[in-house]
């Protein structure tokens, strides 16, 4: 895991040290967790599928309200975070937009946005992963329903208690009794054959890798019950920093091998990424 020590940041057109990097007490981000964020895995120096980020970051911060600064001045920002930066053969970038300094209370900011940049290595993670159903739900009728927004302490709350449960990721219904997601992660499975991920009705995020995965693989979208999960035959997670992570456990359940789908998907998705970085 990453400290402060190994983070690089780009603020108001300077680079940083993780270490040095200051915005304000008042910016509503902070105060009002008003803001949205990507999180872009850069491999080799290249930022992979960044049009696709910036254009969901882009959404968000619609979503929210948010005067957020234009592709151009992200990607000026990223280059010039990334030549700065430490090197390393896989990194993760995360572009961070809030609100900017506003009064205390519940309403937001008037001035101009706070973009920030940041990078740091990332080391190796495994190639499976086991997940716990938990009682918590997604709302898919929240106001936030498919915003990535800063707003993540339920999410690191999900994550912590999946692990305290010896597990690496949670999976989690929506108000409707549906699968929906992950904390940080959107979720395929293979039901009689078929390998379906849930709609995005579903109030899941729409993620970045989801969808390159949808378009290189066979897979659907579909509602899938939440205890259909007792069935599965197979199942992946995908996210930007892990792209495929075989699923091998559910609630401690060994789920068998030899998951020929799940690395299908992979190796459809690293092909579609080596042939354009940004697709």
């Amino acid at each position: 895991m990453t400290g402060v020590g190994d983070v690089t940041v780009w603020l108001e057109g300077r680079v940083l040290p993780g270490s040095q990097a200051r915005v304000s007490a008042l910016d509503t981000g902070f105060t009002l967790g008003d803001g949205a964020f990507e999180t872009v895995r850069v491999q080799d120096g290249v930022p992979l599928a960044l049009t696709r980020h910036l254009s969901r970051l882009a959404a968000s911060a619609a979503q929210l309200g948010i005067p957020a600064p234009g592709p151009r001045v992200v990607r000026a920002g990223v280059a010039e975070l990334l030549a700065a930066a430490p090197g390393a053969p896989a990194q993760r970038l995360r572009i961070t937009v809030t609100g900017g300094p506003g009064p205390l209370g519940p309403s937001r900011a008037d001035g101009p946005a706070t973009l920030v940049l940041a990078v740091a290595p990332l080391g190796p993670l495994p190639a499976d992963v086991g997940v716990v159903r938990l009682p918590w739900v997604r709302n898919e009728r929240s106001a936030l329903a498919g915003v990535k927004a800063v707003s993540y302490a339920e999410n690191a709350q999900i994550l912590a208690e999946a692990r305290r449960h010896g597990a690496d990721e949670a999976l989690l219904a929506n108000t409707r009794g549906e699968l929906c997601e992950g904390a940080a992660a959107n979720v395929f499975v293979l039901l009689g054959g078929r390998l379906v991920t849930p709609p995005l009705s579903s109030g899941c995020l729409p993620g970045v890798t989801r969808a390159l995965v949808l378009e290189a693989t066979g897979a659907v979208e579909a509602p899938v019950p939440y205890a259909a999960l007792d069935e599965v035959e197979e199942a992946f997670l995908t996210s930007s920093i892990r792209r495929v992570a075989s699923v091998a456990r559910i609630d401690g359940r060994l789920l068998l091998a030899p998951r020929r789908r799940t690395r299908d998907a992979a190796a459809a998705l690293a092909a579609l990424l080596a042939a354009d970085p940004d697709p």
